[in-house]
Order: structure tokens, then sequence, then C-alpha cells
């Protein structure tokens, strides 16, 4: 995979002149080299020349597990106490016209320290052509990512075993993220959200000390990483017996679901999906509670291209993968979202997500 990776890159870059790229993206490494690291503030560089092979720039620290495990063969380092840019400029090629970076990762500050070192012409965003690498699931990150689904669903389950009313919302959160380490995950894919009664109706809500009550929703939002790539799941639950238009809400947001699902397969839009959910939303007389979009991209970020929004044209293709999430929030009721991540298929699509999800009563 690394090296059609790299072809797909020097394809870019012959199509846009480039002399040059360097990813500094520690993602972007990762999805090039095989090799991770979080180099925190030192720098850490990718430089993809037009011609010849490409290098690793590396904090000196990072040099042995870099060489292990790193598709890449040629690796420079720095030091603490030398100057990585001047470093950089040596393991460039000589005059380096257009070079391309990630602008969208690039500081002002990193981008500013580039150019006067480097000194070129101009400098090519190349976010366009890694969006597109990502976007559709190679066999070995689709398995990672079942993985990680899975991982997630065990800690899912273990949690739950937690409720029970007069619980805080963050003892369970503690709960859930001891069971991700201990079941094998890297960590939480993001801040972990357990939300309870009136607090479910937030979209982003903060889980604290409220007290878990009899006769409300509470939600559940979590995801972990495993081998580097991430799951998102979530579920909405009762605690005891539940009223009408909280069981209402529930079943509408399941409908609307399944409707984004079954509508999922190659060649159709993204629009088309959120549509799918909106429109059955919305004939219900809840189109005002449902403030966001139906879903977003996974893979080595939680949260990655593509947005699965009303106005996004873009075709699905065999190999993506992305959640489907819609939510109904009544504020000072309570609020519910259903979230599965799906893979798209050459017949339609694979929900990795299987955890049960009719209205069930716990606690």
């Amino acid at each position: 995979m690394s090296q059609e990776r790299f072809q797909q890159l020097h394809a870019f870059m012959e199509e846009q002149q480039l002399d040059a790229v360097l990813i500094t993206s520690p993602k972007h490494v990762y999805y090039m080299t095989g090799f991770f690291t979080d180099p925190h503030e030192r720098f850490m560089g990718l430089i993809v020349p037009a011609a010849g092979e490409p290098s690793l720039l590396v904090p000196a620290l990072d040099r042995d597990a870099a060489a292990g495990a790193s598709s890449v063969r040629q690796i420079f380092t720095h030091t603490d106490t030398q100057n990585p840019y001047e470093v950089l400029q040596k393991a460039l090629p000589a005059g380096v016209k257009r070079l391309g970076l990630e602008k969208h990762y690039v500081t002002v500050e990193r981008y500013e320290a580039i150019a006067a070192a480097v000194n070129a012409e101009q400098y090519v965003d190349v976010e366009q052509p890694l969006r597109s690498m990502r976007l559709v699931k190679s066999p070995d990150e689709i398995a990672r990512m079942k993985r990680a689904v899975q991982v997630v669903e065990d800690v899912l389950r273990e949690g739950l075993k937690k409720v029970k009313v007069g619980v805080t919302e963050i003892e369970i959160v503690a709960e859930l993220e001891f069971q991700m380490k201990r079941l094998g995950a890297e960590g939480p894919s993001f801040s972990t959200m357990v939300l309870a009664g009136e607090k479910s109706a937030l979209p982003h809500g903060k889980p604290g000390d409220r007290k878990i009550q009899n006769g409300e929703l509470l939600l559940f939002d979590l995801g972990v990483y495993v081998n580097g790539y991430a799951s998102d799941i979530t579920r909405t639950f009762a605690v005891g017996e539940i009223n009408r238009q909280l069981q209402d809400i529930y079943e509408t947001v399941l409908a609307a679901n399944e409707a984004a699902i079954a509508a999922v397969r190659p060649g159709v839009t993204l629009a088309s999906l959120d549509r799918a959910a909106r429109d059955l939303i919305s004939g219900k007389g809840y189109g005002e509670y449902f403030m966001h979009r139906l879903g977003h991209g996974l893979g080595m970020d939680v949260h990655e291209y593509p947005s699965v929004h009303g106005e996004n044209q873009e075709m699905l293709r065999t190999g993506m993968v992305f959640t489907i999430e819609p939510g109904i929030y009544l504020p000072g009721a309570g609020g519910v979202r259903i979230e599965d991540d799906v893979l798209v298929t050459e017949t339609g699509c694979e929900v990795l997500t299987r955890f049960p999800k009719q209205l069930t009563v716990i606690g």
C-alpha cells in the first residue's frame, strides 16, 4: 500500500509541477510510511522529491523506531539543540521552486520557518490528494476499523452494567474509559459522552455530576482507537419507563437512521443520505430539533472527510466509511441520537456497528 500511495502522490506532483512535497502531519506520515509518533513540539517531516527516494526527518530520539517501522529507508535526524530547519534544507533536493505542504495542518509559525529555510517561489496545498487517498479504505484499514468497532461495543456492554439510579454521568464515563484500556484500545477517539435526562438534548453536552433518574433518557456517545483507526457509536437508552413523547422521538430517530442506511450505495450523493433521514424527521414534526449534519467520515481520525450533509453532492464510492447519526433534541425534555459506522460496498453498505438499536430499558 505504501508504494501505491507514493505513486498517487507522485501523479499529483507531476500534474502540479512540484519539485518536492513536505508532509508534517503525524497521521499522514503514518499513512504514507507506516511509522507513527507524536513529536509534540519537535519537528518531523516526510520529504517526497519529484525524482529520487523519499526521506524522513525525525527527532533523534525517534530514529530507531522510525527505522524499524517506516517503509522509507533514508532517515535524517535532529537533536534538541539543533535547528531542524537547517537539517530540512540539506535533506530537500536543491533548487526547490514549488513545494507542496498541508496548508490545513501547518501553522503560520512553522510555515515561516519552512519558507525561510527553503526559499521556494510557491507553496502548493497537498491536502486534496491525501484526502482523496484516505477517502477509500483498504482491506487492512477496514479490518482495523472493524476491530475498533468490536472493542467499543464490548466497552459499552461493560459500561451499561454500571448504570443504576443515583450513579452520576461522570462515574459511568470513568468506567467506560477504564474498560477501553482493559479491552485493548489505545484510548478514546474523542471525549466520551454520557448524558442523562434533559442533558441528553445537548448534542455536545459535557458529562458531570448529574445523577441518573428513573423515567429519563440516557445517551452514550463513545469511540476508541485500535491500531491507529477509530470507531464511533451512539446509543440512547430508557432508564425505567419513559413517557410517550420520548418514546416517539426514539422511534422517529431509529426510523431515520434506518432510512439513511437503506439509501447507501455507490453512485448516490452524500446529500441524498442526509435528506433521507431529515425528511423523515421533518415529516414527524421534529425538523427544527435535528440541527446537525447526518454524519462524518471515519478512519485515522474520528472526524475526517467526507462531511455527510445536505449540500455535499459528492458521490459515494465503494470503500468509503462514515457515520450515520440522526438525532432529535427537545430542550428541557431529552434527546435521542443513534449512530452507526457504515462501509460502502459494491451493492449497498455494510453496517459495522451491530449493537442493538431497539429501545432498551436499563437501570
